[in-house]
């Protein structure tokens, strides 16, 4: 008999709780969600108040099993999910899949997983919050009504495999707009004057405040300049004070990371859930800036220790955000007094930053003086150079922390120390210089600088942030990459001695490093959507039906109205939508004319993405047109006709080798080389158009290096068992099971029943729970027999209940 059974969610969760609670407590975890809506059009009943049906997955039915095995013995359950709306609908879920009697369920929650925290939550139970369950609810239907009602429409009127949602669409669009504001942008350039003076041994660096549009005028002001004398006029000191940053909501942690760390979005939170779950931080999934007066004490007491008493400022930050939940607390550790977290390298450097965070956001502010000095220009009384810089007097939190800014915030050089000066002091000039420079387009969106700004337009919360970012990436609207930049020339006017010369200089611009790129597939779906369904991607439309599910998780609003309200504006879009022509919204733009044939030239979005088509199909000639794809960073919609040209260029043949023709193309996964039936792809180093026959054979000849170097011993009686290098040392193959060699053992003299001998004895991996895996299939095998039997199913319950499901 067991006295106290307590679920969770994760297997590390249970782990750390297991460690608290003595041994009248065995901990289970439930692996996430045990149940969901059924994939099918039966799932949710629109006709009777939007009711749901749920069934346990298929991967979870013996977790359910064991659970209601042991729930069944135990005197008390205790559900234990995370304290946000996912984790109450798991309780809630656990309590119908188990059939749980409420007389000895409870439901306990806690924002940190210490001895502490699950004590007191087990003194403080509580019952299920319906409210809370309802608006995960609310969330979960909306977003499988819009997902399963529009998706469809976009395979008929644009390529099959395309999908839509409420929230990622919105995020989609955000970049496809981006793009087009850049691809739009003018830059303009202007002559920005700096000097350098010598002031007793040390530099002193001024700049005009003002700056010039043309070279003529910067060569005019320098030109003036010959001869003069600099003196300082004014010098004008200002006490600073800069306060620190409140410690981290998930959004700020997502953005900070990315700046400091280079995690992306979703590698934060997988590191910070780790840390969570192993006790080291506070809850990560929250839009709250409040610290709980323990955990300020803990900070200050730690402030104390380690800077002194001079160094503490107790602050009580105030979220901005209507719909946080001030009971909750922000990101911070557990312990102040801990500084190793992990042995793990990522867990220990987000810690740190999580560390620092928040000890800062209880430290004095900086105390900074800025001085700047006016320099007079005595052939010119009208024109000021300024000089500014900045001492810094006390520390303050700067001792621990400074705040990073993304790249298009900062406009501003970072000012050091000033020379000593004094008001009527000579200055003797170095050098001024007039330099070109350019205004810059807005700045693509980083992961994190996308997370921001659906913050800022109160599109999303904590928990989905990271799975709308990896959505948007994996169903091929937007890609993360780096990319090069081009050579640009600027001038620079130097004045010299009372010389002024001239000097053409390059600089390289336009360079971006893991930035969102829309694909062409994303920008014809956002046009479609935003033309046809401006409801379902309206930014303050979006950003209301979020306002909602707040409204529903607070008791405030009914979640079974909120969707109706929702639903039958949005459904009579869809049924409309049946009129609308495929060839209106296909993306397809005509080009011009091929010069030497007269043919049209035609870009379009295709199965495989987007390509250019030279002339049409005649069926009775038996003329083809010619088709090639676009490259990276190639759109359909402002592709030239130079660039078609030269796309037609291609597939090209690069040289001979072996008695077989090098061709170089480009694929549907990019540029390479094709060689005696063998694809060789190209490094982004060489390009398609201009590869020599050199550099392809060199190639050709690393990759076969590369494979005979993997291979190690093959069999011709059993072509699937292979010995093969890997990246941690040599292994076998035996069909899909990749199976360890044993110590002592020589690849190269294995047999192969040595090797089926030591695959049987090989158990198959286990996913999560410890079940087995499922057993993959051949790429052929994923095709058309599946795809059929699943519609053969969809056919089946369509006609059982058509009458009142949707």
């Amino acid at each position: 008999m067991i006295k106290n059974l307590v679920i969770v969610e994760s297997p590390a969760k249970a782990k750390t709780i297991e460690g608290y609670l003595g041994k009248d407590f065995v901990v289970r975890s439930s692996f996430g969600h045990v149940r969901d809506l059924p994939k099918g059009n039966n799932a949710i009943d629109v006709e009777h108040g939007f009711k749901p049906t749920y069934v346990v997955s298929s991967d979870k039915k013996e977790v359910v099993s064991q659970l209601r095995k042991l729930a069944k013995e135990a005197e008390t359950v205790w559900l234990a999910s995370d304290d946000d709306r996912e984790g109450e609908a798991i309780s809630w879920h656990l309590t119908e899949a188990l059939n749980l009697n409420d007389s000895k369920t409870r439901r306990i929650v806690f924002r940190e997983i210490t001895k502490n925290a699950i004590l007191n939550a087990i003194n403080t139970p509580r019952g299920i919050d319906m409210d809370l369950v309802n608006a995960q609810q609310a969330r979960r239907i909306l977003d499988r009504l819009v997902g399963f009602e529009l998706s469809p429409v976009l395979w008929k009127k644009i390529k099959t495999g395309l999908s839509a949602g409420r929230v990622q669409s919105v995020a989609v669009r955000l970049v496809v707009e981006r793009e087009r504001e850049i691809e739009r942008f003018n830059s303009e350039s202007s002559f920005r004057i700096t000097a350098i003076f010598d002031v007793a041994g040390k530099t002193l660096s001024a700049e005009l405040p003002a700056k010039f549009k043309t070279e003529e005028e910067a060569q005019a002001f320098l030109q003036k300049c010959i001869g003069a004398d600099y003196q300082i006029e004014n010098l004008e000191k200002k006490p600073l004070k800069r306060s620190p940053a409140p410690p981290f909501t998930t959004s700020t942690l997502q953005q900070e990371a990315s700046r400091k760390l280079y995690f992306s979005v979703a590698q934060t939170m997988t590191v910070a859930q780790r840390l969570y779950e192993s006790g080291k931080i506070s809850y990560m999934r929250t839009d709250s800036v409040n610290l709980s007066e323990e955990a300020i004490q803990g900070a200050t007491t730690e402030i104390k220790r380690s800077f002194g008493d001079s160094f503490v400022k107790v602050r009580h930050f105030k979220t901005k955000s209507a719909s946080a939940q001030e009971a909750h607390e922000a990101i911070r550790p557990t312990d102040f007094s801990r500084m190793e977290a992990s042995t793990d390298r990522n867990e220990q450097r987000l810690y740190e930053l999580i560390w620092k965070r928040a000890i800062a956001s209880q430290m004095a502010d900086a105390e900074i003086e800025k001085t700047t000095a006016t320099i007079g220009i005595s052939t010119q009384p009208d024109q000021k150079l300024q000089a500014t810089g900045e001492v810094i007097k006390f520390e303050g939190f700067l001792k621990v922390y400074i705040e990073s800014i993304d790249e298009e915030e900062s406009d501003e050089d970072v000012k050091g120390m000033l020379p000593p000066l004094h008001i009527g002091q000579n200055l003797g000039l170095r050098q001024m210089s007039a330099t070109q420079r350019f205004s810059r387009p807005p700045a693509r969106y980083t992961e994190a600088s996308l997370v921001k700004k659906l913050e800022e337009m109160g599109i999303g919360r904590p928990s989905t942030y990271a799975p709308t970012i990896s959505t948007i990436q994996k169903r091929g609207y937007v890609e993360k990459d780096s990319r090069e930049g081009k050579e640009r020339l600027f001038q620079v006017l130097t004045l010299k001695s009372d010389t002024l010369s001239k000097q053409t200089k390059t600089e390289i611009t336009g360079a971006e490093k893991a930035k969102l790129f829309p694909t062409d597939t994303a920008m014809v779906v956002n046009d479609f959507l935003v033309e046809h369904f401006p409801n379902v991607i309206d930014y303050s439309f979006t950003a209301r039906v979020e306002a909602e599910f707040d409204e529903i998780a607070q008791g405030h609003k009914e979640w079974e109205q909120m969707l109706d309200q929702f639903y039958q504006k949005f459904h009579q879009r869809i049924e409309s939508s049946e009129s609308i022509s495929r060839a209106d919204v296909s993306g397809a733009r005509e080009i011009g004319a091929d010069p030497a044939t007269g043919k049209t030239i035609l870009a379009k979005l295709g199965r495989f993405g987007p390509y250019v088509q030279l002339g049409e199909e005649n069926t009775e000639t038996g003329e083809k047109p010619i088709y090639a794809s676009l490259r990276k960073g190639q759109f359909i919609e402002n592709i030239t006709l130079e660039d078609a040209l030269d796309l037609f260029k291609l597939p090209r043949i690069v040289g001979v080798y072996e008695d077989k023709d090098m061709t170089a193309a480009i694929g549907r996964f990019g540029p390479y080389i094709r060689h005696n039936s063998k694809f060789y792809s190209l490094p982004k180093t060489l390009d398609p158009m201009l590869v020599t026959a050199e550099e392809a054979i060199d190639l050709i000849e690393a990759k076969r290096k590369a494979d005979a170097e993997k291979m190690i011993k093959t069999f011709d009686e059993n072509p699937d068992v292979q010995v093969l290098n890997g990246r941690y040392g040599p292994y076998i193959v035996v069909g899909k099971k990749n199976v360890k060699i044993p110590k002592g053992k020589e690849p190269q003299e294995l047999t192969l029943q040595e090797c089926l001998d030591l695959a049987e004895a090989t158990p198959e991996k286990k996913g999560r729970g410890g079940f087995k895996k499922k057993a993959e299939t051949t790429t052929a095998e994923k095709k058309a027999p599946a795809k059929k039997k699943a519609a053969a199913k969809g056919t089946k319950t369509t006609k059982a209940k058509a009458s009142s499901k949707k």
